[in-house]
C-alpha cells in the first residue's frame, strides 16, 4: 500500500543552495534512493544524484539522511519515521558540485601520498612466500572498504576543522594499515603517519566505525594499532633510551 512521504532535499551548488520539499508516494521495501529516483522522475528531472549499483557495494550514493552519513541505497524507509520530513543532503566534508553530488577527488589525491606496497624478497626459489594464516586474515577486513567515504564525512577533523591539507582521515588510515600490517610489506610509514598524515589528530571517537556500511572495525583494528606504532617509536621512554645507547 502506497503512503505519502515528504523528502526535504538540499538543492544547489558550490555557490549556495537551500532545502526544497517534495512529497511522493512510497511502498513497502523502498529505500531512500528509490524515493529520490521517483522524485527525480516525476517532479525534479534536474535533481543531481550519484549512484551506480544500488546494492551497497559501489559507495556512490553517499549522502546525509536526517543528519547521519549513510548510503541512500541501504537506508530503508521502514526504518525512518515518515511522519516527519526525511532530510537528504550532500556530505558535509567535501565540496558540493550540485544538489546531492559532492567532489570526493581529494581522497584519491591524498591516497597517492601514502607509500606504496613494497614486498620483501621471495622466501623460496620458485618466487613464492611463506605466510602465517593469521597474518593473512588480519588485513582481509580492510579490503572490504567500498570507498563510500562516509567515515571521512563523519570525521570531525575533516568535517568541522577542514584539516584536509594535514590529515588523511579514517579511510586512508585503513588503507595505510592494510599496507603496514601486510605480512610481506617492508616499507616504513610510521614517520609519515606522525609528521605527514598527522594521525595524532584522531582522538578515537569511533564515529567512523559507526557509519561504515561494511562494518569494518576502523578504530580498534586499524587506527589504534597505527597509533601504537607511532607511540612505540617516538614516545616510549625505554625505546628512546635504547636508541640513544
Amino acid at each position: 500500500m502506497a503512503t505519502p512521504a515528504t523528502f526535504r532535499i538540499w538543492r544547489g551548488n558550490a555557490a549556495g543552495g537551500a532545502f526544497q520539499d517534495y512529497t511522493t508516494s512510497v511502498e513497502e521495501g523502498m529505500v531512500v534512493l528509490d524515493a529520490v529516483h521517483r522524485i527525480q522522475a516525476q517532479q525534479a528531472p534536474d535533481l543531481a544524484v550519484r549512484w551506480n549499483c544500488k546494492a551497497g557495494k559501489c559507495g556512490s550514493c553517499s549522502a546525509e539522511i536526517n543528519g547521519m552519513p549513510s548510503l541512500m541505497c541501504m537506508t530503508r524507509l521502514s526504518a525512518i519515521d515518515l511522519n516527519m520530513p526525511v532530510i537528504v543532503e550532500p556530505m558535509h566534508a567535501f565540496p558540493v558540485i550540485r544538489d546531492l553530488v559532492t567532489d570526493v577527488s581529494w581522497n584519491f589525491q591524498a591516497k597517492k601520498m601514502i607509500k606504496q606496497f613494497k614486498p620483501r624478497p621471495p622466501d623460496a626459489a620458485d618466487g613464492t612466500w611463506r605466510i602465517q594464516q593469521a597474518d593473512v586474515e588480519r588485513v582481509q577486513e580492510f579490503r572490504k572498504c567500498i570507498e563510500c567515504f562516509l567515515c571521512q564525512d563523519v570525521c570531525h577533523v575533516l568535517r568541522e576543522h577542514n584539516k584536509h591539507d594535514e590529515f588523511i582521515g579514517p579511510r586512508l588510515l585503513v588503507y595505510a594499515a592494510a599496507l603496514e600490517m601486510h605480512p610481506l610489506d617492508t616499507e616504513d610509514r610510521v614517520s609519515d603517519l606522525r609528521h605527514k598524515h598527522n594521525i595524532g589528530y584522531c582522538n578515537i571517537t569511533t564515529c567512523c566505525r559507526q557509519v561504515c556500511p561494511e562494518s569494518i572495525t576502523i578504530t580498534e583494528n586499524a587506527i589504534i594499532p597505527l597509533k601504537e606504532r607511532v607511540v612505540d617509536r617516538y614516545f616510549d621512554p625505554l625505546k628512546r633510551l635504547f636508541r640513544i645507547l
